[in-house]
């Protein structure tokens, strides 16, 4: 790859930075919200490099004295300030990339994902708040899965839980998954947090649904036997958050 290439590159990619993190939600589908400050700052330094290399060649070219005036240096020098500066062909696939930062971004991360990823663990919990008297009680993957496992108290039972995500097929056995995937920091380090559906058919993969149910027994409710899964009452389509990959809230009617 020529050295005019390779700004091309590093042009195409800040750019491709900047357009995904200032005018669309794009970056979402990479990184947490708080890295988008650090994109940005990524995008105009990249913009930066490949304009100084060209003010930089753009001297060298202009320069009379440049690669003349050694003609001890003929047999040797034929070509000096251009070999030096070619990449591995295989360079040319960072374009791909770049592109598509521009053109075609990636589907966002979805059942396949979630079914090839880890489990995020559940954090140990000593002490549970009271639950609202709210019905249905609107509650994260996370949380639901943390109080059928941990809450001594058994506060979830009997009560019509409200929870939404996306729709994963199970492997085996009855049932379906309502799903959320998670970023640590980015979708390198994704993790999925799912909740097993019974009582309904299952509906397409990746479809966005806000779930009602009842906590379906088995197990012993607030030990590690118990499952996290829900007997489901009713399911609404909805939209994907902007924010797909936290595990939020359902969002409460305006």
């Amino acid at each position: 790859m020529k050295r005019p290439l390779q700004l091309l590159l590093l042009a195409l990619t800040g750019t491709g930075l900047l357009h995904a993190a200032l005018f669309t939600d794009l970056y979402l589908r990479y990184v947490k919200e708080g890295l988008r400050p650090l994109l940005i700052v990524s995008g105009i330094l990249l913009l930066l490099l490949a304009l100084a290399g060209a003010v930089l060649d753009r001297g060298h070219s202009e320069d009379p004295g440049h690669g003349h005036g050694h003609g001890h240096d003929s047999g040797h020098g034929h070509g000096h300030g251009h070999t030096h500066s070619r990449a591995p062909g295989i360079a040319w696939l960072l374009f791909l990339p770049a592109l598509s930062l521009l053109f075609h971004a990636p589907p966002a991360l979805g059942a396949y994902t979630a079914a090839h990823s880890n489990d995020k663990a559940v954090k140990e919990r000593k002490a549970f708040e009271p639950l609202p008297a709210t019905s249905p009680l609107p509650m994260t993957l996370t949380d639901f899965t943390t109080r059928v496992q941990q809450d001594r108290t058994q506060a979830v039972r009997g009560r019509t839980i409200e929870m939404t995500g996306f729709v994963t097929p199970a492997g085996r056995g009855d049932g379906w998954y309502l799903t959320r995937i998670i970023f640590t920091c980015c979708a390198a380090d994704s993790q999925s947090v799912k909740v097993r559906m019974y009582g309904s058919q299952a509906p397409p993969a990746d479809t966005w649904l806000s779930v009602t149910g009842t906590w379906h027994p088995r197990g012993a409710l607030g030990t590690k036997s118990a499952e996290a899964a829900l007997d489901v009452h009713g399911t609404k389509p909805i939209a994907p958050p902007v924010n797909a990959y936290t595990d939020d809230l359902p969002l409460l009617p305006s």
